[in-house]
């Protein structure tokens, strides 16, 4: 547990398995107990669970998508396979900075690529494939009946 007194300071934060990390913070008087209070102060993002959000946020929408297991996932970088409608594969990069296909193949990264990246998975699916486009726009139309028929 680490106690803040008002100003900036550095605290130490125990993450799942052996990890730690340190996390500036100038929250008043509080009190961080665990990696996830950190997490909701807004300090920190894990690139783990941003990936698994990112996967539930669009899984309906594409033939397969899962956080990569074989490769290495930091707080700093997690990798996620996804399989488009048409069937291509793609192994996407996500970072601070945004998410990028980083490969053609599922666990397979090529250090070779220089995608652009995009800001949100929406974007990046959507210049991607065409299936995906379809299947948000039609969820989307749902939503809205559904909203009309409830009169909303």
């Amino acid at each position: 547990m680490t106690l803040f007194s008002g100003m900036s300071r550095k605290c130490s934060v125990d993450l799942p398995g052996e990890e730690r990390m340190e996390v500036d913070c100038n929250q008043g008087d509080t009190t961080i107990d665990s990696f996830e209070d950190c997490v909701q102060l807004g300090d920190v993002k894990d690139m783990r669970l941003e990936a698994e959000a990112v996967v539930n946020d669009v899984l309906f929408a594409v033939a397969e998508m899962y956080v990569s297991h074989l490769l290495e996932n930091t707080l700093d970088v997690a990798y996620i396979n996804v399989k488009t409608r048409e069937g291509n594969r793609y192994c996407l990069e996500l970072t601070e900075a945004g998410l990028r296909v980083v490969g053609y193949e599922f666990d397979h990264v090529d250090d070779t690529l220089t995608c652009q990246y995009h800001e949100t998975v929406y974007s990046l699916l959507d210049s991607l494939s065409p299936g995906y486009r379809e299947a948000f726009g039609n969820a989307l139309l749902q939503r809205l009946e559904r909203l009309k028929q409830n009169g909303q």
